[in-house]
């Protein structure tokens, strides 16, 4: 998958898409001194992202990362794949958490941040396995012990630790290994699959969930 920069486009209702430009063409995402530069950014939503701060017990500098990587604080944002919202949760996750408007800001960030907070959990708080879960899935990250091998998942780890970090973070490293299999479901499910996944990659929680 080769690296692109992302550009937002204005639907004729209003709604607005994001899509590569591809590789070549530079923007600001990709200039992570501007990146750095974003770095616990102030908006109009800081009160909903410091409420759910205190909820989820997440750093609201990491949520407003998460923010400026995913959408640059625009709520209308919808990806090609369907992502959509501040914190762009796909359908299947904003349904998990309980999103019935996914548009709306505080719903949005409601979902995404008790998201993030249960990958912190599964991956104790190892910051850029849990970026690239949010980004890939969870599954993706068990799969291959780490960061997967995507440059887009790379790319991204790269980007929003070079915000919440407020200076340009090195390259994310991949993992590779052996395949873990895929992981879904709850309750049972996780104390059948813990002792598994303990076995496969140490120091990682089972979530008991489907990525984004």
């Amino acid at each position: 998958m080769a690296i692109a920069d992302v550009r937002v486009a204005t639907k004729p209702d209003g709604s607005k898409v994001i899509y590569n430009v591809g590789g070549s063409a530079r923007g600001r995402l990709g200039d992570l001194n501007w990146l750095a530069k974003q770095r616990n950014r102030a908006s109009k939503y800081d009160a909903i992202i410091d409420r759910m701060s205190r909820r989820y017990r997440v750093d609201p500098v990491l949520i407003r990362a998460v923010i400026q990587i995913e959408s640059n604080f625009d709520p209308n944002c919808i990806s090609r794949k369907g992502a959509r919202g501040l914190m762009q949760l796909m359908p299947g996750t904003a349904k998990r958490y309980g999103v019935t408007l996914i548009h709306d800001p505080e719903q949005n960030i409601q979902g995404g941040v008790h998201y993030l907070a249960d990958l912190l959990e599964m991956f104790y708080d190892d910051l850029p396995r849990a970026l690239a879960a949010y980004n890939a899935g969870e599954n993706a990250v068990v799969r291959y012990k780490g960061i997967p091998p995507y440059e887009e998942t790379s790319t991204y780890v790269t980007r929003a630790l070079t915000v919440y970090y407020g200076r340009p973070w090195g390259q994310a490293v991949t993992f590779a290994g052996n395949h873990a299999p895929s992981l879904r479901g709850g309750g049972i499910a996780a104390r059948i699959f813990q002792p598994l996944v303990d076995t496969l990659l140490p120091n990682m929680r089972y979530l008991g969930a489907v990525g984004r």
